[in-house]
């Protein structure tokens, strides 16, 4: 699949559910109304708009939610999705989870063929934890990450910078990934939902805590690329890799390889953009697979070159009204 700027599409995140048993600051009301699980696609539908993407050349899927591994049966998707890991029709399938599950599900995950988890952890601070996640469970959490390098998972930590929150906790952050043999990613607060509080006050640019780090860590650009946005240093004092996603500070389009599907079946081609295309009505209208994939390249014919995130300090409005939890992490 080419879009019109010429980007090849071989990576789709698929939201499996819009439902997430956190409440974090920065994505979510603490009261929030989820879908009507009759809008959801069931896991069957989802099984198979994943062999439909495949046939159409992606090569790399990404599992999310809200957190996905809430929703009930999700493993039976990892073991239909992962079958086509080891056939060669797919070269990974990841997911990204707030590490509630993972002490119940890692060595699941890694039987169906899951190699790599992308982890959402904010602070190394119990109670800062709490404060953030609002319903977590720190002690869970962490356990659920023992469980995953002991299953044989590579682990990844995302880290979403929050001025005046968790800002003087990187450097930690750093010491303990290097010493755990995880990378860590941080990632700049996105204007995506309406949540309580002003997400103006949280914008933290990458710009001013990499200048901040490099006082301290000797920070070297790579050319490491995983299939996402985030762009990589080496840290020569552990040895590891840390990346930024940058989406307001620095631009990260020019490269996209990517689409979302909500977890009722929408289409973004872009995270920053309202655009989309339905593909839950193709997939039901008919039990062949040529309605759904023309719908998906009619999607990709209308990919735009980037999105339109900015922090608008004026209206202390989101740039898009949805929330993360319902596009897909």
């Amino acid at each position: 699949m080419i879009d019109p700027f010429g980007r090849q599409i071989d990576y789709v995140r698929i939201s499996v559910t819009d439902r997430c048993d956190f409440r974090c600051v920065y994505c979510m009301a603490e009261n929030m109304t989820f879908l009507p699980k009759a809008e959801l696609l069931t896991l069957e539908e989802l099984a198979r708009l994943c062999d439909t993407f495949i046939d159409l050349g992606v090569r790399k899927i990404r599992l999310t939610g809200g957190e996905p591994l809430v929703r009930k049966g999700i493993m039976t998707l990892f073991e239909q999705i992962g079958a086509n890991v080891a056939s060669g029709r797919l070269d990974e399938l990841t997911v990204t989870t707030n590490g509630s599950q993972l002490a119940r599900f890692a060595p699941d995950l890694y039987r169906t063929g899951v190699r790599r988890v992308n982890v959402s952890l904010d602070t190394l601070d119990p109670v800062r934890f709490q404060a953030i996640t609002r319903w977590g469970k720190y002690d869970r959490v962490m356990a659920g990450i023992e469980a995953a390098k002991a299953a044989g998972l590579k682990v990844k930590i995302n880290t979403v910078a929050l001025k005046g929150v968790n800002d003087d906790e990187f450097d930690r952050l750093i010491a303990w990934c290097g010493a755990e043999g995880f990378d860590l990613t941080l990632i700049e607060t996105m204007p995506l939902g309406d949540i309580d509080g002003d997400r103006t006050d949280q914008y933290l640019p990458l710009s001013m805590v990499r200048a901040r780090l490099e006082q301290r860590w000797t920070l070297t650009d790579i050319p490491h690329k995983t299939s996402g946005p985030a762009r990589y240093v080496a840290i020569g004092e552990t040895g590891g890799r840390l990346g930024f996603i940058t989406p307001l500070s620095h631009n990260f389009c020019e490269a996209c390889n990517r689409v979302r599907v909500t977890c009722t079946g929408t289409m973004f081609m872009c995270l920053g953009q309202e655009d989309n295309c339905e593909l839950r009505e193709a997939l039901r209208a008919s039990e062949g697979d040529d309605l759904v994939k023309q719908a998906i390249l009619d999607g990709i014919a209308r990919k735009p070159k980037g999105h339109d995130f900015v922090i608008d300090r004026r209206h202390q409005k989101p740039a898009v009204g949805r929330h993360m939890s319902v596009t897909g992490g």
